[in-house]
Parts: C-alpha cells; sequence; structure tokens
C-alpha cells in the first residue's frame, strides 16, 4: 500500500464514457506506476458524468487495488475541470495528467520522470506525430496551436496537450487559480518555472470514438484565446480603424462622383455601406460581450466542480471529499 501521507507519485485520468478501454488502460499504467515507484503511487480516476459503465468499472478497480481512488462527479463538467477535480484530491509530490484513450502511452512515464529529476518542475509531451486522425483533425490541430500562439501572451508550446507531468508546487499553485474557465495547459505554461518537452509520437485511440467534437473543439479554442489574451479586444479596435479607414475613402467618392459624374447616388451603395459597418459593431459587441460574460460567470463564485463519490480503500480518501 502507497505512502498515506504523500505518494510519491499521483495519476490523474479524466473519464468519460471509456468502459471499452479502460480495463487496458489500468493494465499498462499500473505497470509503468509499478515500474517506477513500486507501490508508492495513486490512481485517481475521475468520472466526468459517463453515461456507459464506466463508473462500475472504476468502482471494481478501486474496490480490488488499493493505489486506485475514484472520483464521481455530480454531472459532466467536461475534460478541464474533471482534471481540476483529480488536482484537489491527489497526493503526489509527482502529478501526471494523462487520458484513458491510450493514445498517450502509459509507458513514457519513466521518461517523464527521468526529465524531472534533472531538475524540471514540468515535463510535457509534445507531438512528433499523432496516427489515427483524419487530415481534418490534423489540420484543425495545427491551426488551433499555431493561432493561440499568436493572440496569447503566454508562450503555450506548439503542438501540446495536458499529458504532462508536474510537481506539488505547481499543483499547490493551479489550486490557487480561483478561475471557473480553466485552460489548464495554458495555466500550466503561466506559472512558468522550470519546463522542458519529451517529444513522442501518439497512437491512435485504443478503442471507440474520440469525444471531442468539432463543436467542443471551438469551445476549447476560445476558452484559451479568451483567457490568455486580450488580441480579441484589440482586433476590435483595428477593425474600428479599419471601417474608418473605409469610410474615409466612400466619402470621397461620392464628392468625386456628385461634381464630376451624372450619377444619382442609389441604394445599393447605401445598403452595402450599412451592412459593412453593422457588421463590424455587432461583431466588436460581440466579442465584448464574450468578455463581459466571463466576469459576470467569474463573479458568481460557484463551485468548479461538485463531487458526488470518492471511491477508496483508504478512509482518509473520504475526508478529502468536497466541492471543489
Amino acid at each position: 500500500m502507497f505512502d498515506k501521507g504523500h505518494p510519491e507519485l499521483s495519476i490523474i485520468v479524466p473519464c468519460y464514457n471509456e468502459e471499452a478501454v479502460l480495463p487496458e488502460f489500468m493494465k499498462r499504467m499500473d505497470a509503468a506506476c509499478r515500474a517506477c515507484v513500486g507501490s508508492n503511487f495513486e490512481i485517481l480516476l475521475v468520472n466526468d458524468g459517463s453515461r456507459d459503465q464506466t463508473l462500475d468499472i472504476i468502482r471494481t478497480f478501486s474496490a480490488a487495488n488499493a493505489n486506485v481512488v475514484g472520483v464521481d462527479l455530480f454531472r459532466q463538467h467536461g475534460h478541464q475541470l474533471a482534471v481540476t477535480a483529480g488536482m484537489q484530491l491527489c497526493r503526489g509530490r509527482r502529478v501526471m495528467i494523462i487520458d484513458a484513450d491510450l493514445q498517450d502511452p502509459p509507458e513514457l512515464l519513466p521518461d517523464f520522470m527521468a526529465k524531472m529529476d534533472e531538475g524540471y518542475d514540468v515535463v510535457y509531451g509534445q507531438r512528433r506525430s499523432r496516427k489515427g486522425e483524419t487530415w481534418f483533425k490534423k489540420m484543425t490541430a495545427s491551426l488551433f496551436y499555431r493561432g493561440l500562439k499568436l493572440l496569447t501572451e503566454t508562450d503555450i508550446p506548439l503542438d501540446t496537450g495536458d499529458f504532462r507531468l508536474i510537481t506539488r508546487q505547481i499543483v499547490d499553485y493551479m489550486q490557487d487559480m480561483p478561475e471557473s474557465h480553466r485552460f489548464l495547459r495554458g495555466m500550466v505554461a503561466w506559472i512558468g518555472g522550470r519546463q522542458t518537452a519529451l517529444v513522442y509520437d501518439r497512437e491512435a485511440r485504443f478503442a471507440g470514438t474520440t469525444h471531442y467534437t468539432p463543436r467542443k473543439m471551438a469551445a476549447l479554442a476560445l476558452e484559451a484565446v479568451t483567457s490568455f489574451s486580450a488580441a480579441p479586444l484589440r482586433l476590435s479596435m483595428l477593425m474600428a480603424f479599419v471601417a474608418t479607414t473605409i469610410a474615409m475613402v466612400l466619402l470621397v467618392y461620392v464628392f468625386i462622383s456628385y461634381f464630376y459624374y451624372d450619377s444619382v447616388p442609389g441604394w445599393a451603395s447605401l445598403g452595402t455601406i450599412v451592412l459593412f459597418f453593422s457588421a463590424v459593431q455587432l461583431f466588436c459587441l460581440g466579442i465584448m460581450g464574450e468578455y463581459i460574460g466571463r466576469i459576470y460567470f467569474e463573479g458568481k463564485q460557484r463551485p468548479i466542480t461538485m463531487i458526488r463519490e470518492v471511491i477508496s480503500q483508504n478512509t482518509m480518501n473520504q475526508e478529502n471529499r468536497q466541492d471543489v
């Protein structure tokens, strides 16, 4: 059984409808942990509102293995908040974040640990290749990371997800960041410290289908940009400048037409001008509304996540059950 005070390693695994892959993931993850730290580890399986048998499988693993802690959320909060709930409960000196779909190989854990032994606070997985993904997924992912790097003031590494190993100190700093709209890889980059990449080849999903729909990907991109950049607000100012310039050009055109051409101003040109400026104004209002909306939700100070149950053989974990 692991050290009841502070295990050497915590593994946080957000789970949503992972019944097809979870048994294989646990076999490989448990073996990787034991190869690195013996039995001095814990694996937190966070059930994020799964609708299949994922929770029952988590209960089975927790009953059979003292190193496994199940965390059942009241409802589906999303990947980022599920990881946040795991961070609130984990006790390890080092914490790894990994998805259960086996695209990120658990067998890389020794490499992460060796890198951190060199004195790094964060070791993040950086994808060299992405197997089993469509060209559309690869293209949009590439555009996302490069667009994010262009727009945000925080230097978020290219082609990285949440697959990483972080120290206890980084976890504690993240717990001091109370925002409910969370983009974890951006938060880790913002904290700073000594950070380095571990380059790897991402595998195809072991079973099932991805839970990241285009809609969720777009929402994550919006979350990332608005959480770490004021660039969209500055874009509004730029568009206002461009619109003013176009208006001045059109004004010159009107005067020239009036004095040198026998032309009557038509409804088409007038309608075009009205539609153009209306679109610019609405776009700018939409950007400002997005930021104001985030201020509104943060001002409510609601719990970031709500935990229904902590499932563990160790009663001390039950005492940690609380709203995050």
